[in-house]
């Protein structure tokens, strides 16, 4: 395989799991790191830290992975595509969606990959949830329930709970059910003192027709990442905080009450699956290695994707803020 040369602009919580991840990154040269911080060491895993993005660009990298501030992707990522160098991105891709669809077109004139990070597609119980999905295990589908709750993490300043956490549940949505987002909408609210939102329940619909809903907040004291896809076989439930997958069959036993007017359905087999635990950063980047080598997205969020997700993400915002009671 082909050595590519990597570098990591910003060394936050996420930039330093990506640079465990590189560090060992099979066919990846990792050679250098960019922050502008001034308590930030010289060195991180043997690999010199500058404070300048064009003395990172100066060292040569083919591809870069960007895990600075949402405000700050709009220009790091313009230069990066600039200065010709590929370029994975953490989500949200921009502050704003037409910030995304710029650098979107940005990166396809300049004829480079561009990959967005939505961690949770790569998760063994999701990834094996949309294997199952498209082997027909539950038919036509019906809803796809999210549930994503815990305490506020202090890694964020710039965004809320909608562009935080719930454009995973957008994301990760449209992707297992292969179809997107034609309609939703939101409610907010703001009880933690911050200028963001931190609560929001919403409701979609996809394009084929299922219909959807999402509870995301930072106001819970433990950690739950569901996700319940019903069909008319029956459910998969994807835990991708234990990276769990169980699916629970409708019985063989048709249920009805007042013949010809409701027929539903009775509790069946359930399984859980054994998955192949690999660790979805480690997925995430191996994906975007293999896209970079092949000169055309493998497996990865694209920018054009990740455009799509801060454009529903903004529908959310916007409907959460017109139906509030000041």
């Amino acid at each position: 395989m082909m050595s590519l040369r990597a570098g990591l602009v910003g060394l936050g919580v996420m930039g330093r799991n990506h640079a465990r991840v590189l560090g060992s990154l099979s066919g990846v040269e990792f050679v250098g790191i960019s922050d502008p911080a001034p308590n930030v060491p010289e060195s991180v895993e043997g690999r010199p830290v500058v404070h300048d993005l064009e003395d990172l660009i100066a060292i040569g990298i083919d591809y870069a992975v960007v895990a600075a501030p949402t405000v700050f992707h709009m220009e790091i990522g313009t230069r990066l595509a600039e200065a010709g160098i590929h370029a994975l991105i953490e989500k949200p891709v921009a502050s704003t969606a037409e910030d995304s669809r710029t650098l979107r077109d940005l990166f396809a004139a300049k004829g480079l990959i561009g990959g967005v990070g939505h961690i949770e597609r790569y998760n063994p119980a999701l990834q094996g949830a949309r294997q199952r999905l498209e082997d027909g295990m539950l038919g036509e589908i019906y809803q796809i329930a999210t549930r994503r709750q815990g305490p506020f993490p202090g890694r964020i300043a710039d965004v809320g709970v909608i562009k935080d956490l719930a454009s995973h549940d957008i994301d990760l949505t449209a992707w297992v059910a292969q179809h997107e987002f034609v309609s939703v909408n939101a409610r907010t609210a703001h009880r933690s003192g911050r200028p963001h939102e931190d609560m929001v329940l919403a409701v979609g619909t996809l394009s084929d027709g299922t219909i959807t809903s999402h509870v995301v907040n930072w106001l819970t004291p433990f950690k739950e990442r569901l996700t319940v896809i019903t069909g008319e076989n029956g459910v998969l439930v994807a835990d991708t905080l234990n990276a769990n997958l169980t699916y629970y069959e409708n019985g063989r036993i048709e249920v009805s009450w007042d013949p010809g007017e409701f027929r539903g359905v009775s509790e069946g087999d359930s399984t859980r699956y054994a998955l192949d635990r690999k660790e979805p950063l480690l997925a995430e980047h191996e994906a975007f290695r293999d896209s970079v080598l092949a000169g055309e997205p493998r497996g990865i969020v694209t920018l054009e994707e990740g455009a799509r997700v801060v454009e529903i993400a903004e529908r959310m915002l916007a409907d959460g803020l017109s139906t509030r009671l000041e």
